[in-house]
């Protein structure tokens, strides 16, 4: 007999069944609740919910733990490509040779926009910012590719998703080019993923450009760090989007929108700018303590699933010296700072005993710079990156058959019902 909780509500037993996954916390299956009850539950944020049953990522936050499709996040940042990775996520195996190539060779030939979407960025001011173009853009784009937005033919799914993966990057490029007042540079089919979108995003007419391996190896394990990261508040949206129906464009377009958020997306431009307020070493102490007084807030640690060390985090210290040194930055006054500011915190009763363990935030905003990134463009990437896997838990709960519009109920404590009173007499 399964095993069931029960709850007492009312003068009333309920019994309800406990739901085992392959792994991590049993789930109390509350869907016939409300029926037997009339009560709802209460959970903001949906902290203690699993929305959704889900085969493509698992996160153990207290062991520091992030796997994807079984494999550990670590081992798919060194051993994998960004494609490898994308293939993965979609198809739940990675791809034997013939299958990589062939995926490859499908995203590469996606890579190119209509050419009259290329008026739509001239609709912008030239002072706007990055991400509000990639809202725009991307959203655009079931306007000019609405052969594939029948979400309930598996071919068009599968059209839409490598249109997506493949076209992001030329849309996020354009965006830093209109962004910098630079011709747009169109994507080049002998380039891999990662070197094309560098080539788009820092080539210019009046010179030649030259991919650099340790800089494109860099890009592309910063996109898979950022591939997927389960149910997280830019997923969520895609899957709510999507449950009324919506075209794939559209619930990518809603995504970007939730990670523009400073506590989601943009949490690496606040710690870099964190870095750049303490300024030097020295500054330290006196930011610490200031940490400690709730005067100021220590950016790029801690994390809303990890309790421990943030798995990408390590990775990502890695690229970033790699690159700094690549570029001659490696005496980078802004990388001393966090590598002193790391040493602090892991060590300081105060952040160990609140577990506020670096994440990958701390390290990646500096990564960019020093990859010729603006503040403004770090959200961007990242949305670059996720697209995959938006994109792959959008496919999977459409092809769910459990999926259903998604509809939260509330705990109402507004007025109760009033009579309508004229306006004269109020």
């Amino acid at each position: 007999m399964a095993d069931t909780a029960k709850i007492s509500i009312g003068g009333k037993t309920i019994d309800l069944p406990i739901l085992k996954g392959t792994t991590g916390p049993d789930v109390v299956d509350i869907r016939k609740f409300y029926a037997e009850s009339d009560a709802f539950t209460y959970d903001p944020g949906f902290t203690s919910t699993a929305s959704c049953e889900s085969k493509i990522t698992y996160i153990d936050g207290d062991a520091g733990v992030l796997l994807h499709r079984g494999y550990p996040i670590g081992e798919l940042a060194e051993k994998s490509t960004f494609l490898d990775t994308c293939y993965l996520l979609l198809h739940g195996e990675l791809p034997n040779a013939k299958q990589y190539a062939d995926f490859e060779h499908t995203i590469t030939y996606h890579t190119m926009l209509h050419e009259q979407f290329d008026r739509f960025f001239q609709g912008f001011r030239r002072d706007a910012h990055p991400m509000a173009i990639m809202t725009g853009a991307v959203g655009a784009l079931s306007a000019f590719y609405h052969d594939s937005t029948d979400i309930n033919d598996p071919q068009q799914r599968m059209i839409s998703a490598h249109r997506l993966i493949a076209k992001m990057p030329t849309i996020a490029a354009r965006a830093f080019k209109y962004f910098t007042g630079q011709p747009f540079v169109h994507p080049r089919n002998d380039l891999s993923y990662a070197e094309n979108f560098l080539r788009m995003c820092f080539s210019v007419p009046a010179e030649d450009w030259k991919p650099n391996p340790v800089l494109t190896r860099a890009m592309d394990r910063i996109f898979i760090l950022h591939a997927d990261h389960e149910q997280n508040a830019s997923t969520s949206t895609v899957r709510l989007a999507g449950s009324s129906g919506a075209n794939p464009f559209a619930c990518i377009a809603a995504g970007i929108a939730c990670l523009w958020g400073p506590a989601h997306g943009g949490a690496n431009e606040e710690a870099l700018n964190m870095l750049k307020e303490i300024g030097t070493v020295d500054r330290i102490p006196e930011y610490i303590q200031g940490v400690k007084d709730r005067r100021y807030r220590l950016m790029g640690f801690g994390h809303r699933v990890y309790k421990n060390y943030d798995p990408r985090a390590t990775v990502m210290q890695k690229t970033c010296h790699e690159v700094l040194a690549e570029v001659g930055d490696a005496d980078d006054p802004l990388l001393k700072v966090a590598m002193e500011l790391e040493r602090i915190a892991l060590s300081d009763e105060y952040f160990i005993e609140r577990k506020l363990y670096p994440n990958v935030d701390f390290y990646s905003g500096i990564t960019l710079r020093a990859l010729g990134f603006p503040a403004e463009m770090f959200t961007v990437l990242f949305a670059v990156a996720r697209t995959v896997g938006w994109i792959s838990q959008w496919k999977e709960m459409i092809e769910d058959p459990a999926y259903k519009i998604g509809r939260p109920r509330q705990l109402y404590t507004g007025a109760l019902q009033r009579a309508y009173v004229p306006v004269d007499k109020r």
